[in-house]
């Protein structure tokens, strides 16, 4: 098992089958354009694969604002629904705790679908804390 960085073509790609898991709207033939494009501003795509299968992935940011310092923002957090439940998804988490210390955050944040019951219940049992509403309008 290894949790890296997606860097290359080939590897962002080999993330969309897992990623797009919770993100149905996205589309094969434009993810590795979209991925880019989000790299500029910051974004990156942290995966667990083993024997070259991609098993989870996590799409996040390091950024700074004036209520939180500096903190990593977990934009996308997925296990393949077929192995779920086997620590995948916790592992994962734990690499980006690491990794958000590594880079002197002082918090990692996330947001999470009202529906997603499963996810925040993960999240709670990961010694996360729910400390605001997250509103938002269509423009």
């Amino acid at each position: 098992m290894s949790i890296q960085l997606a860097e290359s073509d080939f590897q962002i790609l080999g993330c969309f089958s897992v990623m797009s898991q919770l993100r149905p709207h996205l589309q094969e033939a434009k993810f590795i354009e979209q991925v880019r494009y989000q790299m500029k501003e910051g974004y990156r795509i942290a995966f667990l694969e083993i024997e070259e299968q991609t098993l989870a992935v996590a799409g996040f940011r390091i950024s700074t604002c004036l209520s939180s310092g500096k903190f990593l923002y977990i934009d996308d957090l997925v296990v393949d629904e077929w192995k779920r439940s086997q620590n995948y998804g916790q592992q994962l988490f734990q690499w980006l705790i690491e990794y958000a210390t590594n880079n002197d955050c002082e918090k990692l944040s996330l947001d999470s679908g009202v529906q997603r019951f499963e996810a925040h219940r993960f999240y709670l049992m990961q010694r996360m804390s729910i400390t605001s509403h997250h509103f938002s309008i269509e423009l």
